[in-house]
């Protein structure tokens, strides 16, 4: 009823009035209701807003009926505009429900529901019929007055295949049409070139050759691969690649072990040399802690359709998910560096395991920062590599209380595309739609990457103890870069041959020593990234000078206990002042806040910026600190005005 009380039979009279506005100037409505009357049902041939009352009409009378029974004013009854109507519906029940029937598992041991065809209530209690007709029903999905049958068809393949897409959720109409449009009008399988295609087999071919080098060379050793979820570096080739054609200069990656080290050495272009010389066990550790290879952090440049681009892979220990708001904070400060307000300097990608995506409560307090003003940073592309196992467990009912393990990202309404690993080219699309996303809108979106383990938690484990019937189907199922070389020796895009060589030519590169990621910058343009080496080498336990003018400090404490004329200032907070100003004259001993904001603004005047964010930082956490004087008459008014602006400053007189 709250859906559609607005357009209820007993509105009937208004909207009918409303819309007549509409069609004599469709800019004189509401935004909300011209977006309602836009999808309307027209007559073929109609102009643009040339359009009768009888379908706006017949809609309402619908509505109404199913929404309020008895309280309906009667309306014109044409059976045709109403299955137009019904059919407008069933559209919907798949752009809501399509992603449930969705081909997204590589193992299908997901049980899908039936298609929205049969669990659409307009065809259940409204008998639609779907016999296959030739009757043009409705123009839809670039379908000019189409049967039935075709319409059918043109949902199942845009919402029921490789992809399933969660959009339906989120409150902006802009959004949600733009999302639409990029997967209906392509039918969520865009027509990729023969040279996309091959680069994109030759990126899992570098994912499945090193997995399976360094399975042979260390049998048996940890080193948390990426067999089953291949697609994983053509996905992250294509975001890096599509960023920096925006102009983006840094991306930050954070994500846990599963995949790290691939990752690192076919995209961020870490010398296979290295890697084995870790494996063993002849890197020498000079400073710090020594830690695992599949913990390390690295940088390097890459080059990209807008130039280069600067990667950071953070470092991560063992504690899942806690690397997320490391990364986000690590994009703020590189984006304040750049004045990068709006984000599309620097990119953010989080990668996650599906387990630790539903179970970990950081992943929730990194999506509530993710549109505040001291911690945006224009949008975040989450990853969830979906192994559907975590460590042992696989029955959703065990796993979580959501149907899908993405589904906290609905509380920041970021749309999600869950897609078969299976399908590098779906795999494509998806993440041309969420980087596209983000960059227009400025907001997180989350790519479920579903897949599978082709090996237990670690190389040492051996998962068919707990899971013998994924791992009896998983045994014997074909990896991905194998289904897409055949896929596309199928089609005639490459030569068999030609599949087998980009196998023989990476691993004579791994056992040369040779770098394989094919984009890596040998020598970097050092001002995309900090120079850190002034900041290495020292003896941690320097001593430091801290002496400060003694006329410069009082200056600077009197400038502290200044209250901007006009603002009215609370009792209290006004007490507090009066004591800072005694202590500034010498007539009262320093306390801890003043002492504090005292160092504050000593760095500040020496050129040194200070951030400080949180939602008490102002006040302090003991009431201590009142390092922003708020106006206790005009606070209100001037936090709205705020609002349009972006506070970076650490300290403000408002």
């Amino acid at each position: 009823m709250w859906r559609s009380s607005h357009v209820s039979g007993g509105n009937v009279h208004y909207v009918e009035a409303l819309y007549e506005q509409y069609l004599a100037d469709p800019e004189s409505v509401p935004d909300e209701w011209r977006s309602y009357f836009d999808q309307l049902p027209r007559p073929e041939g109609s102009a643009s807003h040339d359009v009768p009352l009888s379908p706006v009409r017949d809609q309402f009378y619908q509505l109404g009926r199913e929404s309020r029974p008895g309280r309906v004013v009667a309306a014109a009854d044409s059976g045709e505009n109403k299955k137009q109507v019904k059919v407008l519906q069933l559209i919907n029940a798949y752009r809501f429900r399509g992603h449930q029937k969705a081909n997204i598992d590589p193992l299908g041991l997901r049980n899908p529901t039936p298609s929205p065809i049969s669990i659409c209530p307009f065809i259940s209690f409204q008998r639609l019929t779907w016999t296959p007709s030739s009757k043009p029903v409705l123009s839809f999905l670039g379908i000019d007055k189409a049967p039935l049958r075709d319409i059918v068809d043109a949902l199942e393949r845009t919402y029921c295949r490789s992809i399933g897409c969660e959009i339906m959720h989120i409150v902006d109409t802009e959004e949600k049409r733009w999302l639409q449009r990029r997967f209906e009008s392509v039918r969520s399988a865009p027509d990729f070139s023969a040279d996309v295609r091959k680069h994109v087999l030759e990126r899992l071919t570098a994912a499945e050759g090193l997995e399976n080098y360094l399975a042979s060379k260390y049998p048996g050793t940890k080193r948390f691969g990426l067999e089953g979820g291949e697609s994983f570096v053509p996905m992250m080739d294509e975001l890096i690649q599509r960023a920096g054609g925006y102009g983006t200069k840094e991306v930050v990656i954070g994500m846990a072990h599963r995949g790290r080290l691939n990752l690192l050495v076919n995209i961020l272009g870490k010398n296979p040399a290295d890697l084995i010389d870790e494996f063993d066990g002849k890197k020498v550790i000079e400073r710090g802690s020594g830690d695992v290879k599949y913990h390390q952090g690295f940088s390097s440049n890459v080059m990209s359709p807008g130039g280069e681009v600067h990667l950071a892979m953070s470092f991560n220990p063992s504690h899942l998910e806690i690397v997320a708001p490391v990364v986000e904070g690590s994009v703020r400060a590189r984006q304040d560096r750049r004045n990068d307000e709006e984000g599309s300097k620097v990119l953010p990608i989080n990668v996650h395991g599906d387990a630790a995506f539903a179970g970990q409560g950081v992943v929730m307090e990194t999506f509530q920062m993710s549109q505040t003003r001291a911690y945006k940073t224009g949008g975040t592309v989450h990853i969830v590599i979906n192994n559907q196992v975590g460590f042992t467990t696989s029955h959703p009912l065990d796993a979580r209380s959501t149907e899908y393990c993405t589904d906290i990202a609905k509380m920041v309404q970021a749309p999600i595309f869950h897609v078969n690993g299976d399908d590098p080219d779906a795999v494509l699309h998806a993440t041309q739609v969420a980087l596209d996303y983000r960059q227009q809108f400025k907001k997180d979106v989350v790519i479920d990457l579903v897949c599978y383990r082709r090996r237990g938690h670690n190389e040492a484990d051996e998962p068919s103890g707990t899971q013998p019937m994924m791992y009896a189907k998983i045994k014997d199922h074909p990896s991905a870069r194998s289904l897409y070389a055949k896929r596309l020796v199928e089609q005639g895009v490459l030569s068999e041959e030609s599949a087998k060589a980009m196998v023989e030519t990476y691993r004579d590169d791994l056992v040369a020593g040779n770098h394989v990621a094919n984009a890596l910058v040998q020598e970097p343009n050092a001002s995309l990234f900090v120079d850190w080496a002034p900041y290495l080498g020292h003896e941690w336990s320097g001593d430091a000078d801290t002496t400060f003018d003694m006329k410069r400090l009082q200056q600077l404490a009197a400038r502290m206990c200044e209250v901007p004329d006009g603002v009215d200032v609370q009792r209290q907070v006004a007490k507090i002042y009066e004591d800072r100003r005694k202590m500034q004259a010498g007539g009262l001993a320093l306390n801890w806040g003043f002492a504090e904001t005292l160092a504050y603004a000593t760095l500040l005047d020496q050129g040194h910026p200070i951030r400080i964010t949180g939602q008490d930082v102002g006040r302090g956490t003991f009431s201590h600190r009142h390092a922003v004087v708020h106006n206790s008459e005009r606070w209100h008014h001037l936090c709205s005005a705020a609002e349009h602006g972006r506070w970076s400053a650490a300290f403000h007189h408002s």
